[in-house]
């Protein structure tokens, strides 16, 4: 292994793992830039993407998607050493770097950073998807990858089979959404839809035989707790605030809202994911 001025003991004990004392070294250049979401989607493009967090990277592995590199906190290194045994981590390097060579290398002062790089897999396409689901939900234009993490994790808590997204949905492997999810959001398929197949893929959903719920605060909407579930169904939700367009509400099957105070004007987009997620899939007896 490679060591610098002042790396601890602990470290130069742990085989396989390489300090890294030049901030411009090309073997960490997977993070560099993390809070530019603009330059992240150019480097990362459609070839890799990063995980936060012990739980997420172990859901990384979980998932079946290859490993790039590791980048680590010295005080993160000793967690991590038993992951490090995965059978799935043989040849991936294991980086560790001081807080201000850290600093350095992602843009900001990132605080006893645990980081991943793993490459990704292809997306399904959309009719693949409604070929082998009963559950999806339909995200449209959501632009806060916080809540993309946190329906992505509600949908897996739920038994959700997929997400469709958008062409202006945000990428649903950011590393903040990957971070809010737990990593879920890697255990759940994700199909994007064409420019060109948009809104109509709510029609070809429907052609799958699925009932398309578009969730709205309307109180002229259906009540969710009315609505018969039927066996296919997809469940389409908006962006904060702006809600979903009109041409999106004309393509669903259903316009359904969840009955909450008159004094509250609507929920966060995660939540009504997850209360509608429960509700579709609560047993049949409590109906």
């Amino acid at each position: 292994m490679s060591t610098g001025q002042g790396v601890s003991a602990s470290i130069e004990d742990v085989e396989g793992v390489t300090y890294i004392v030049d901030p411009s070294d090309p073997r960490v250049d997977d993070y560099r830039e993390l809070n530019s979401i603009a330059v992240r989607a150019e480097m990362e493009a459609d070839e890799y993407f990063m995980g936060e967090g012990y739980v997420p990277i172990d859901r990384m592995i979980d998932s079946g998607h290859r490993m790039r590199s590791v980048l680590l906190h010295p005080k993160r290194l000793k967690r991590f050493v038993p992951t490090m045994s995965r059978p799935e981590m043989a040849g991936v390097p294991v980086y560790v770097a001081d807080q201000a060579v850290l600093a350095e290398v992602v843009g900001f002062n990132m605080d006893r950073c645990c980081l991943a790089s793993a490459f990704r897999l292809p997306m399904p396409t959309v009719a693949e998807l409604s070929s082998t689901s009963q559950r999806l939900v339909v995200l449209e234009a959501l632009n806060d990858d916080q809540n993309v993490g946190a329906i992505a994790r509600a949908s897996r808590a739920f038994g959700i089979d997929g997400i469709v997204i958008s062409p202006t949905c945000n990428d649903p492997y950011q590393r903040r959404t990957v971070r809010v999810s737990m990593g879920e959001i890697l255990h759940v398929p994700v199909a994007r839809a064409d420019t060109k197949d948009w809104p109509d893929a709510l029609y070809r959903l429907r052609s799958a035989g699925f009932e398309t719920w578009a969730l709205t605060p309307d109180a002229a909407a259906v009540d969710l707790w009315d609505m018969d579930v039927p066996d296919r169904l997809a469940i389409v939700l908006g962006a904060e605030g702006h809600g979903l367009e009109p041409e999106t509400m004309g393509a669903s099957t259903h316009r359904v809202r969840i009955p909450i105070s008159t004094g509250v004007d609507s929920l966060n987009v995660g939540h009504a994911a997850a209360i509608t997620f429960a509700v579709i899939g609560r047993p049949t007896r409590a109906r």
